[in-house]
């Protein structure tokens, strides 16, 4: 039947059913008219659809398009690239450059599963997701999971951490590297991941996510390779983090390497379809300066940069992170509450007797917190004298009494 032929007759028989009728009691009146599974779970979820694509074929617009795209789920297999740090889900926060990425990532994937579950279900499909994060195997590893190939995520049905070493002419790569260190690994470590990947989807993915300068270089050369979707996820740019590093690349070159994450940088955010960033700042810097130098830029030397990253490029999305609404979720909520705590926080905070225990407690806090702030990059630059003075303000809103006014 004529695709111009099936709108009409579906949205007369649609409309006469109710609104949450499921998908089981009209399957077979759906293939009668041309349609198959996907359309909806209910029939007013199917009805909806069928109207979008009868205002498309009668009068198309951005809008309507875009609404009707956006309800047909087109990714099923995830890959996210991280292949810098220790990555895992306990007990590594302490190792160098492991840090708020991680808990970035690992949040970014939970929320990331159930948004694709709750599609795939709207849309009447019974479909597995897969996502796949994608690190770096530390065969030495001691105290964490790190030298494990295949990791399940907590809290998800679907998502793992996969592993694949560095690997050059003499073999696997067993010691540890800094982030700055790992460009040299990365075009042989981007053969060995399409090839893993490949045998844990039975397939390719539909969208490849990096994560930094190393993640990103090999999100694109792996979306190239597949010839898929890639998106691009910044964090915090080196080049934005170091004012003047372009100029003086050469004097921190051997610790740091600028050259090759630059270049790495330029050629990922130049070829990703789309790229996501925490904020307008994380990209572009603080000052009018710092936004333009992203433009046009000089390695002396080495080459020069004349149309580089457009931080105002409409493939550029802001998009913050969210929070997990199983723990912060609505005070209206009060059946939520962990009432079995209510009793011994509030001897912590309002009673008047300041015990061992209590000041113990506030130790742990604290340095939980400063640990916490340096994760997240809030002190990254600033002096012990400041964190001194923090720890201070932190110790006096401790000690602050709370009454009734």
């Amino acid at each position: 039947m004529p695709l111009l032929c099936v709108p009409g007759p579906a949205e007369e028989y649609f409309s006469a059913l109710k609104p949450e009728t499921p998908y089981s009691q009209y399957e077979h009146k759906f293939q009668e008219i041309g349609l198959e599974r996907g359309w909806g779970d209910t029939a007013e979820r199917v009805l909806e659809m069928i109207q979008l694509l009868l205002d498309l074929l009668e009068a198309p617009d951005p809008c309507t398009l875009k609404n009707f795209l956006g309800r047909i789920p087109m990714v099923f297999n995830v890959v996210m690239m991280s292949p810098h740090g220790s990555f895992a889900q306990d007990d590594v926060l302490r190792y160098p450059d492991t840090g708020g990425q991680v808990v970035y990532i690992l949040d970014q994937v939970r929320g990331l599963e159930s948004e694709m579950l709750h599609r795939i279900k709207q849309q009447g499909l019974d479909i597995t997701p897969r996502i796949l994060i994608v690190t770096r195997l530390l065969p030495d590893a001691v105290g964490t999971t790190c030298n494990q190939r295949l990791e399940k995520v907590f809290a998800t049905e679907y998502s793992h951490i996969l592993r694949v070493p560095f690997r050059t002419e003499k073999g696997m790569v067993r010691k540890w590297i800094s982030r700055f260190e790992v460009s040299p690994y990365l075009e042989t470590y981007t053969e060995d991941v399409a090839n893993e990947i490949a045998g844990e989807l039975q397939g390719k993915p539909d969208l490849i996510i990096g994560n930094y300068s190393d993640g990103n270089i090999v999100a694109s050369l792996l979306a190239h390779k597949l010839a898929v979707t890639q998106c691009t996820i910044a964090h915090a740019l080196e080049k934005t983090k170091y004012p003047e590093s372009d100029i003086y690349w050469k004097k921190f070159e051997e610790k740091y390497h600028f050259s090759c994450q630059f270049t790495a940088d330029l050629i990922a955010m130049n070829h990703t379809d789309f790229i996501i960033t925490s904020t307008f700042q994380e990209i572009a810097g603080r000052t009018w300066l710092g936004n333009m130098s992203r433009t046009a830029f000089t390695l002396p030397g080495l080459y020069r940069v004349v149309h580089g990253i457009d931080v105002f490029d409409p493939k550029f999305n802001i998009v913050s992170p969210g929070a997990d609404m199983s723990i912060y979720f609505s005070y209206k909520e009060e059946k939520r509450r962990l009432k079995s705590f209510h009793a011994e926080i509030e001897e912590l905070l309002f009673s008047d007797v300041e015990n061992k225990e209590h000041l113990y407690t506030w130790q742990i806090y604290s340095e939980r917190l400063l640990d916490l702030t340096a994760v997240y990059g809030f002190w990254k630059h600033v002096s012990n004298l400041d964190r001194l003075e923090s720890r201070r303000y932190l110790e006096m809103f401790y000690a602050l009494k709370y009454r009734k006014l």
